[in-house]
């Protein structure tokens, strides 16, 4: 999945915000505290984003709206306690392309991200980057393929857990590059720095909605950026593609859900806010100063391109031959 399939839903984009401009929610949503899932540790790209939509909810909502983690299994914890919650609108989970379109084809769900999750709309996407720590030798993917041809089977990728993006960004870039990297996966990126920065394990292909405060800090070596195109964040930082490396772009997308069942009124009015949330001027800033682009589709459009990106890293599964190790 690429940056670009943004513009490529431009046609959909504006039927998505038609159809989120006619709330008739009843005046009594929500009666009770809401909750947003994240599936990811504290401090990651998920976390941050969930935080800042809970911040802007809650005032409109008039009620607390608090964010839970529930990290592992690929993000999907937090997914399948949401699809179990009550169908009252109160759980809402801020899921990632991990959970809804690579995990389900490695690993044995008990709920279908598809059938079990009502989707309210995109949040912001954002490409990956391969980082390397600030005290690692390599300053460049040509020096990093070099030495993984010296000592094959010698390098080691972080990653927030079996199935997730940067997961399945590691073996798209052994795909392409003919190198064996093992991979070393994580219950949430923030933990995965930890061992990046020491040099425990030599890379991570993470979103730049995790790494960039580590790039900022001077702790992250970016050698690469996974997308069509260059950051505007991380201006100097090359493409893969302009280093040479074909058919390994993998970015992340964070999307809102409900569980399946709630009321049409619920979901129109959450649709309606996080259409006006991601209006706002200092959001908008916020997503950005973290690599991405704030979405622009809800609704039924939202679950249509949620299904494409599901068939296309089924695909990529099956070619890279990930499995659950």
């Amino acid at each position: 999945m690429k940056l670009s399939f943004l513009a490529r839903a431009a046609g959909i984009a504006a039927m998505a915000l038609l159809a989120a401009a006619t709330t008739g929610a009843q005046p009594n949503y929500p009666d009770k505290p809401v909750r947003i899932m994240v599936g990811a540790s504290p401090g990651g790209g998920t976390d941050i984003l969930a935080r800042v939509l809970a911040d802007k909810f809650a005032p409109v909502l008039k009620q607390p709206v608090t964010v839970e983690n529930r990290p592992g299994a690929s993000n999907t914890i937090a997914g399948e306690l949401t699809a179990r919650a009550p169908a009252d609108g109160a759980t809402l989970l801020l899921a990632t392309n991990t959970a809804q379109a690579v995990a389900p084809h490695i690993l044995k769900l008990k709920y279908d991200p598809l059938k079990d999750l009502t989707p309210i709309g995109l949040v912001a996407v954002m490409p990956n980057v391969l980082v390397v720590s600030a005290n690692s030798p390599y300053k460049s993917v040509k020096e990093l393929v070099t030495a993984m041809a010296a000592k094959p089977g010698g390098f080691k990728y972080a990653s927030s857990g079996i199935g997730s993006t940067q997961h399945v960004g590691g073996e798209a870039f052994n795909l392409a590059t003919g190198m064996k990297s093992i991979h070393v996966p994580y219950k949430g990126s923030s933990q995965a720095h930890i061992d990046i920065i020491s040099g425990e394990v030599d890379m991570m292909f993470d979103s730049t909605s995790s790494a960039m405060g580590q790039i900022k800090a001077g702790k992250f070596r970016a050698l690469a950026v996974s997308a069509p195109q260059r950051s505007p964040e991380l201006p100097d930082v090359p493409t893969l593609a302009e280093q040479g490396i074909k058919g390994a772009d993998v970015s992340t997308w964070y999307g809102l859900y409900v569980t399946a069942g709630t009321p049409r009124p619920a979901v129109d009015k959450l649709n309606a806010e996080l259409v006006r949330t991601l209006k706002l001027t200092d959001v908008q800033a916020r997503i950005k100063a973290l690599g991405g682009e704030p979405g622009a589709l809800t609704g039924d459009p939202f679950a249509a391109m949620n299904k494409q990106e599901f068939d296309h890293y089924g695909q990529l599964v099956r070619d890279a031959n990930i499995k659950a190790e």
